[in-house]
């Protein structure tokens, strides 16, 4: 299960009656189905264009004429300048803040500017907005709007950027995996002070060690720690 966003491009793989498709999302391979009233047609020089501007608020609301709609953070903007966006034929503007992820450089403040929003947003397996999240859609969604694409699922997010071999050289960004006797089934990302923030009952940060994860509220020791990996 998962969800797509507001301009996420994807590419029709076939339909059923006159409203199911099956689509794979063009910017982490996920496919699923979807109704066709929730798609717009793009020719595919657009469709593969890659998009600067994402959203960051929470919600930001969208107007494309008559329409109006609230859409989630990270949401793509494809085609935008000046609060002004295409999508195919239909124009849209957007009220709220946004950021151009592909200029900026990624540290700390601005991982944190994203992160500390979504704290208490509810867990939802497949979500990926802060109406419902679960673990790797959170990384995923932050990891976008800080310019960097990666896929959809904890296991694979662990394939992503490069190793860090010893927990004393960890730092604020990185991505750490929890592990249930041998599968990836957890991720988050790391902050400062041993502390980490990811999607699990709800978005929260609890404790984090050299053997793995550790429930701020309680100390009680939940998931060991598989390998931690440095996008950038």
């Amino acid at each position: 299960m998962n969800q797509l966003l507001f301009g996420e491009m994807v590419k029709v793989l076939r339909t059923k009656g006159s409203l199911w498709v099956k689509v794979r999302s063009l910017h982490d391979g996920y496919e699923g189905w979807t109704t066709n009233t929730l798609l717009e047609q793009v020719d595919k020089a657009t469709a593969t264009a890659r998009c600067e501007h994402v959203t960051t608020d929470m919600l930001s609301l969208l107007k494309a004429g008559e329409r109006r709609m609230q859409i989630p953070t990270g949401s793509s903007l494809p085609f935008f300048s000046n609060g002004t966006g295409w999508l195919g034929t239909t124009e849209f503007t957007v009220e709220g803040r946004w950021i151009n992820r592909l200029v900026q450089k990624p540290g700390a403040a601005s991982l944190e500017s994203l992160v500390m929003p979504w704290l208490n947003a509810p867990y939802l397996w497949g979500g990926r907005t802060p109406l419902g999240v679960d673990c790797s859609g959170f990384t995923q969604i932050i990891f976008k709007q800080l310019g960097f694409d990666l896929p959809r699922d904890a296991w694979q997010q662990a394939q992503e950027g490069k190793a860090v071999q010893k927990f004393a050289d960890v730092h604020t960004g990185d991505l750490a995996f929890f592990n249930n006797k041998e599968d990836i089934v957890h991720v988050g990302i790391l902050l400062d002070g041993g502390r980490i923030i990811h999607a699990s009952g709800k978005v929260k940060i609890d404790k984090i060690d050299k053997k793995g994860l550790i429930d701020a509220a309680t100390g009680e020791r939940l998931l060991s720690l598989k390998a931690v990996r440095r996008i950038w």
